[in-house]
């Protein structure tokens, strides 16, 4: 009586085929036919049919080619039988491993019928390397192929991620266009107004957490978004982290910037972060929630990394006081009662070896104000006040993307020219064209959209608004946080002469 041999098939198929089978070849259903039939043919026992779909060949965390691995170990059949050795892995390493190591402990024999591969046929494995070879160059190639691809997306601002930063969604006219979500896009210019008025980020966590506002990833939860684990949201609760990215992101300001990180090769998961100067960055792509101005002066505040003194309130200043001897900054500090603040050197506080340069906080928060006002004086007089650059339609930022949107608006119009020559010659279907036109029409109405906005007067009232406040610097009583944070790049402070009672106060200025 002959010896039952007991055969395991493996199948696979993937997105990396489509383009190779487009009979369908290589289909599931077509695969098992096939392989059922060799091992009928040869008397063998199907022991179990092991299918992946919509896996690559290089995944080495296919569930089902987990499980047929498994069960080789524990010697439940005799021979692997594949369509290809590429239906196995695409994997040289793997092809190594398994098929010429520790297949053959095991006592299993790999058969791939379309390659002729058989382990055992003597002589036969320098064909199944040079297979496993080519296989792993085909994956290489096309994993070049696709990044080649998303980069040029990335290049043309179109969106190429999964969810988008909290603040924005997908448009549903265009899966690579970002649309502003108007609940969510409101929090986003509610942090960064706060953080502009001097709040830190534990501070502004708190403030939305006691407002029963979610936190993004409970938001996206509640509103159904595709992708997002259950129970990945932290109890719905903001934290510093969320606030502190939400700040830095300058996607808030319509730049589309793309490829922070990039796979350490196309055989691994593992991510690296790129230098900034090696991601996409294209600007006007779409809405922008906060303006650029609010953006930079934000940016500006948190590079203090101002912090509050025990009260919990930052004073206007903070972050900005410098020690004049050793440079380091100046602390807040309070006497137990209700006496006043002072400042003084945070070497001296730590007890690093410098003098204490002591002063009280109001009164220099007065000599700073009484500065302010003085040169608000002398560059702006009363009745002379000009249009602040953050308004003007000529300033530098709306001129670069005013230049940015003509730029891709003319490529749009060659490439709608382009289409029509290729129309006229044949090259692509009516069908086709009109599709494709319809995109480029698209996408050149909202850049002579966003061009005419750009290029359309200021409104009278919101210039009226900003000479209002400007004149209101003129009278400046109280010295806003914000204020300070824009005008002041520091504030040195000199030690008390003893004798004289004199301290010398240095104020540097950013203009």
């Amino acid at each position: 009586m002959s010896e039952v041999i007991r055969c395991a098939i493996y199948t696979r198929l993937s997105k990396e085929d489509e383009d190779r089978q487009g009979d369908a070849s290589e289909s599931i259903r077509n695969q098992k036919a096939l392989l059922t039939a060799y091992a009928a043919d040869r008397g063998w026992t199907v022991f179990q049919v092991y299918c992946d779909e919509d896996y690559s060949g290089a995944d080495r965390l296919r569930p089902a080619f987990n499980q047929m691995l498994r069960d080789a170990e524990d010697g439940r059949f005799q021979v692997l039988l594949c369509k290809s050795q590429s239906r196995f892995t695409r994997d040289m390493e793997l092809v190594e491993k398994y098929i010429h190591g520790l297949f053959p402990l095991w006592g299993i024999r790999f058969v791939a019928v379309a390659d002729n591969a058989d382990t055992q046929v003597r002589g036969n494995k320098k064909a199944r390397q040079i297979n496993g070879l080519v296989n792993e160059w085909y994956l290489e190639d096309l994993s070049e192929n696709i990044r080649t691809v998303l980069d040029m997306k990335r290049r043309q601002g179109q969106y190429i991620g999964g969810a988008p930063i909290y603040g924005y969604r997908k448009d549903p006219a265009d899966r690579h266009h970002l649309i502003a979500d108007p609940e969510a896009a409101g929090v986003v210019k509610q942090i960064f107004r706060w953080s502009l008025e001097g709040r830190g980020k534990q501070e502004i966590a708190r403030l939305l957490n006691a407002a029963g506002i979610p936190n993004p990833t409970r938001y996206k939860l509640e509103q159904g978004w595709p992708g997002v684990a259950p129970g990945s949201d932290g109890q719905g609760l903001w934290n510093k982290t969320t606030v502190w990215r939400i700040l830095r992101n300058e996607m808030y300001t319509g730049v589309m910037v793309q490829g922070r990180r990039k796979k350490v090769s196309y055989k691994s998961k593992a991510l690296i972060d790129l230098p900034r100067e090696q991601w996409f960055r294209v600007e006007g792509t779409h809405e922008p929630i906060v303006d650029r101005a609010l953006f930079q002066a934000v940016q500006q505040g948190l590079a203090l990394r101002a912090r509050g003194g025990g009260t919990g309130a930052p004073h206007p200043l903070v972050g900005l006081v410098k020690c004049m001897d050793c440079g380091s900054a100046m602390s807040r500090t309070a006497n137990a009662g209700q006496g006043p603040s002072y400042l003084r050197c945070g070497r001296y506080a730590g007890g690093g070896g410098c003098t204490r340069h002591s002063i009280r906080l109001d009164t220099l928060t007065a000599l700073v104000t009484e500065q302010v006002r003085h040169y608000v004086g002398l560059c702006c007089p009363p009745g002379t006040l000009p249009l602040p650059a953050a308004a003007n339609p000529d300033s530098e930022a709306m001129e670069r993307e005013r230049k940015t949107l003509s730029a891709r608006l003319a490529k749009n119009r060659q490439a709608v020219r382009a289409l029509y020559l290729d129309k006229v010659e044949g090259l692509v279907s009516r069908e086709q064209f009109l599709e494709l036109n319809q995109s480029f029409l698209a996408e050149q109405a909202k850049l002579e959209e966003r061009l005419a906005r750009l290029d359309a007067p200021p409104c009278p009232e919101k210039s009226a608004d900003i000479a209002g406040r400007m004149e209101a610097l003129l009278k400046l009583e109280q010295l806003p946080r914000p204020l300070a944070a824009l005008l002041i790049e520091r504030v040195e402070i000199g030690e008390r002469n003893p004798e004289t009672g004199e301290q010398a106060v240095q104020i540097t200025w950013k203009f």
